[in-house]
């Protein structure tokens, strides 16, 4: 595997790549806003005002791709406001958001065309140019892709126009795999199976490059063992980390401190440098995070640390599904 390397030493992440089959193209690093929703149960909440100024810095760029869902608490209506302020999404900068049941209810074709016209409102446009099914794990396969279903009624509302292109965004790899085998989908967003500890998704890889179809790769710090360490963050995917993946991550840490390179830095230049995956998906809660994650990715890391890395991914058995 050879790295994508910037005048840095690091990975040149702002050199426009294509989308898979959109006809976009974006930056090889992508702002997640998840942690903009006020989520308490999954992020620490985030103040409206420090919310607001992310999403500011995230529309001034020199990242050009922006990710936020109909369920991510209140980030679309703050990424909205500051549309409003902006007068639309700046040229150049593609947002995507996703379609998402209520809590408790139906994931089935009108709520999918609920979802969007939430969406719209909210973010203060008539037309998204990118649209992704979010966690399917929620619905039966052959009921999201069945007549009148989420994917069928995703279709129409591309072909009435209000759609651009459809995306499916989720974690397990097999379900995802049969989403990019319909055909239906330009993009995949897949997360937390793609990092030094898990490499769960190289089937899915394959099968979106073999097809065209564009890999976004989500959580390449695991949720922040691999940005903080073990010892900081004990938790992978949400949940506890086995204690398999915690000597990993200890001996991974250990490796990056005798290289002198950061964790984070290394974990996700791991993303980065991966030729199937078309952009890295990395949440941001305040503007200088994004400066932060940016030099991260320009940070020099030597061949010697990729190698001593591979060798340092747990055994197959210990992955995510």
């Amino acid at each position: 595997m050879s790295a994508q390397r910037g005048r840095t030493g690091g990975v040149d992440v702002l050199t426009p790549r294509p989308l898979g089959r959109t006809g976009f193209e974006v930056t090889g690093l992508c702002v997640g806003t998840a942690e903009l929703g006020d989520m308490t149960n999954v992020y620490s909440a985030v103040p409206e005002e420090q919310a607001l100024a992310t999403a500011r810095r995230a529309f001034a760029g020199p990242l050009t791709f922006v990710d936020t869902s109909n369920g991510y608490g209140s980030s679309e209506q703050r990424l909205g406001t500051v549309l409003r302020e902006l007068g639309g999404v700046p040229e150049g900068i593609l947002l995507a958001t996703k379609v998402d049941p209520l809590d408790g209810g139906p994931f089935d074709g009108p709520r999918v065309r609920a979802s969007v016209a939430e969406s719209m409102e909210r973010l203060g446009l008539d037309h998204l140019p990118l649209l992704h099914l979010h966690d399917p794990e929620r619905i039966e396969f052959e009921a999201a892709t069945a007549p009148g279903g989420p994917v069928d009624v995703m279709r129409e509302l591309v072909a009435e126009g209000l759609v651009g292109h459809l995306g499916v965004a989720g974690g397990t790899v097999d379900l995802m795999r049969r989403f990019v085998d319909t055909g239906v989908f330009s993009v995949v967003l897949n997360h937390n199976r793609w990092t030094l500890l898990d490499r769960s998704a190289g089937p899915l890889l394959d099968d979106c490059a073999a097809s065209g179809t564009a890999f976004l790769n989500g959580a390449p710090f695991g949720g922040g063992i691999l940005a903080k360490g073990p010892a900081a963050v004990p938790r992978y995917c949400y949940g506890p980390a086995s204690p398999e993946l915690l000597r990993a991550a200890e001996r991974i840490e250990a490796a990056c401190a005798r290289h002198g390179v950061p964790l984070a830095a290394a974990a996700l230049q791991d993303s980065l440098r991966e030729p199937r995956v078309t952009s890295t998906v990395v949440g941001s809660s305040r503007p200088e995070r994004l400066d932060q994650t940016l030099a991260l990715a320009a940070h020099p890391v030597p061949d010697e640390l990729w190698t001593e890395l591979a060798d340092l991914v747990p055994p197959k058995e210990h992955w995510l599904p």
